[in-house]
Order: C-alpha cells, then sequence, then structure tokens
C-alpha cells in the first residue's frame, strides 16, 4: 500500500508557488499526495487530491475551526504517513486537528517566519506564542529558517525536535532571469522613468508588516532622481498611494499592482529595498541578490540572517525612514559602492538555490517517520 502525505496551508498559491518540487518528490516516489489548503481553487500539479479548506486570516475565526475538523476527518479516514504543515494559521489548525487523536500521522511543521517577533506588540505576541505552545506536543519535528525563530523555538520548546534549514529553496535560474534582454528599457519607457533615474524595487503585499510606508517617507528626502517603484496589491495600498500623493512624490512613487514576472524589474532596477517589520528567509530579498543588485533593508530577523551588514548589503532600525534613506543616499552616491555590495551579494545566495535546499528539506521530511515516538 502506498505511503501517504498530506501538504497544508493557509492558501493555494501558497503550495503552488514554493511547494511544487516537493509534491513532485513524493508523487515519483510511488507516495498518495493530498494537499488541504484555502483561497482559490484550481489544480496543483502532482496532487492527487485537493482538499479545499474554508480558512480566514483573522484567527479566532469560526471559518478557521470548521477547517480543522474538516481536516480532521480526513486524516483520520486517509491515515497519513506525514503530513507537511505550512503557513503559520494553517500549520495551527492542523496540529489542533490531531490534538487527542490516539494514532496520527508525523507532524511537521515549517516555520516560513513566525507572526511573533521583537517588533511586535506584547500582547499579540504572547497571544501567537500560547497558540503554539497548544499544539507543541502535537509537532514532531518544527523546521525554521531563521536564527531568531530557532532560539525562540528552542527556548520555548515548540516542538519534540527543532531543526534550521536554509528555506525551501529558490530556482534562480528560472525565477530570476529576466524574460527579455531589453527589460531595462521597456519598463522605464512603459511607466515613464528616466533612464538616468536610479530605480528602488519593493516586491511585497501591502500590510502593516511590509511597512511600504516608511520607504515613501524615507522617498521624502532623497534626490529628484530616485525612484520607487511598490509591486504588489493588499489592503494598504491605497493608504500608501495616499501618502505618495500627500507628499508629493505621485511621479517618484510607482504602484504598478501584482507583477507576474517580477525578474523584468530586478532587470530594471538599481536596488532593492524592504521596510518589512519580520520575515522568515524573504524570497524577494534573495532574489534580488541572486540577480546582483545591492540591498538597503530592514535589520529585522530574516533580512538579518541573509545580509551582513556593510559587505552583501546595508541596513537600518526598523521603522526609521530617516535611517532607510540615508543608507540608499550612499547607494545612489557611489556606483562603486552598488556593485561592491551586489557582487558579493550574488556569491552568498548559492546556498539557497533549490537544488542545495531540497535534498536538504526531504532528508528531514523522512526522518520524522524513523524518530522514536
Amino acid at each position: 500500500m502506498a505511503r501517504k502525505v498530506l501538504f497544508t496551508a493557509s492558501s493555494y498559491s501558497h503550495i503552488c508557488n514554493f511547494h511544487l518540487p516537493y509534491l513532485e518528490y513524493f508523487r515519483n516516489g510511488g507516495w498518495q499526495v493530498d494537499v488541504a489548503c484555502g483561497g482559490e481553487q484550481g489544480e496543483i500539479p502532482f496532487a492527487d487530491r485537493v482538499i479545499y479548506l474554508p480558512f480566514k486570516k483573522k484567527m479566532q475565526a469560526r471559518e478557521n475551526f470548521a477547517a480543522a475538523r474538516m481536516l480532521r476527518r480526513e486524516i483520520i479516514a486517509q491515515g497519513y504517513d506525514l503530513v507537511a504543515a505550512h503557513t503559520s494559521l494553517a500549520a495551527f489548525f492542523t496540529r489542533l486537528a490531531v490534538k487527542g487523536l490516539r494514532r496520527r500521522p508525523r507532524i511537521v511543521n515549517v516555520a516560513h517566519g513566525y507572526l511573533f517577533c521583537e517588533q511586535e506588540r506584547f500582547t499579540k505576541n504572547a497571544v501567537l506564542l500560547a497558540a503554539e505552545k497548544l499544539v507543541a506536543r502535537e509537532t514532531d519535528l518544527l523546521l525554521v529558517m531563521n536564527g531568531w525563530d530557532k532560539n525562540a523555538a528552542l527556548r520555548q520548546h515548540l516542538a519534540k525536535r527543532i531543526e534550521m534549514i536554509p528555506g525551501i529553496g529558490i530556482n534562480f535560474a528560472v525565477r530570476c532571469t529576466a524574460s527579455d534582454a531589453g527589460a531595462r528599457q521597456r519598463l522605464r519607457a512603459e511607466y515613464a522613468i528616466a533612464e538616468n533615474a536610479f530605480v528602488l524595487f519593493y516586491a511585497a503585499e501591502f500590510s502593516a508588516r511590509k511597512s511600504q510606508e516608511t520607504l515613501i517617507r524615507a522617498m521624502a528626502q532623497l534626490p529628484e532622481n530616485v525612484c520607487l517603484v511598490l509591486a504588489g496589491d493588499g489592503a494598504l495600498r491605497e493608504a500608501c498611494e495616499e501618502t505618495a500623493q500627500a507628499l508629493s512624490l505621485s511621479q517618484r512613487v510607482l504602484f504598478p499592482g501584482y507583477i507576474a514576472d517580477v525578474s523584468a524589474w530586478y532587470a530594471c532596477a538599481d536596488a532593492a529595498v524592504s521596510a518589512s517589520r519580520s520575515e522568515g528567509l524573504p524570497f524577494n530579498i534573495l532574489e534580488a541578490m541572486y540577480c546582483g543588485l545591492p540591498v538597503v533593508a530592514s535589520a529585522v530577523k530574516g533580512h538579518t540572517d541573509l545580509i551582513d551588514d556593510e559587505k552583501t548589503g546595508l541596513l537600518y532600525d526598523y521603522g526609521d525612514a530617516d535611517a532607510c534613506a540615508k543608507q540608499i543616499a550612499r547607494l545612489t552616491a557611489s556606483a562603486a559602492l552598488c556593485t561592491a555590495l551586489g557582487s558579493a551579494a550574488k556569491a552568498s545566495v548559492a546556498r539557497y538555490d533549490l537544488a542545495q535546499v531540497l535534498p536538504q528539506v526531504l532528508r528531514a521530511y523522512e526522518s520524522v517517520l524513523t524518530d522514536h515516538v
């Protein structure tokens, strides 16, 4: 009888964007591969079954508890050998679903970046930490992606076993190659960006955690030839557009919306930036570094794991628009600094390539099957 694995995540897009190589591996190994996720509905390559769950972003939403009940029924009925849980919300309700079962599958929780962090409110941190502690006994293996999360998990005993992995891997050759050789000129012409403009690029959901407003306020202190491209959509996009307009930056801060071919924008940009409050091991920074772009980013978990300040990028205190502007200004004033940081950044991220990472993560998945209870 074929062994069975279930991947869970809050969204369909998360599975499709990050985990298809893992689904393919298990399918090729003769496993039954099922996926349970929220979000939009559609076929998922290499999945035998897709179970759609009514996840909502608000933790205490009743739909999430309904999703946990659905998962519990599926897990009992299918008798999975292994469950790989991804994204904080789905991972919590996946582990809640097996609580109290006499026979349950081995559970691996992959923490792409805990929501609790140094910069978060104490009350929110306390609630999220309490939730993780509640399901720690159901967490046979916790895989974390940065040093802050590893230390927090070890200190709080959030799993039976805890390991750190270098993310889940990026196929740099596919994701970071511009679709055409003239991408830089084409995009600059399309968005009326001057050829001599210094373009900053940040692709992220517009949310409080991603903190785009810090970058917009930094722009008010930078030379007129600096242009900021904020790609993505989200609840706070309109508020950010209003901030840019209020600061008379509408011509220098662009909002192109969701972008499928991000690699073309890496070719268009002169530097990458991030203002995030916390990260796991962010793809946008990894991809920018692979493309040889100098990076200016907030000094928070995830960023500090990737960027060696002054060597492979520049860091600034989270939320400090003045400090952010000063670091960006250093890049605009020195082509030599941009080249040095970009070259060092590209060399430093080779170990995050999918070909290097995938075997490590798969060994971790499979190791939990031989652990003694």
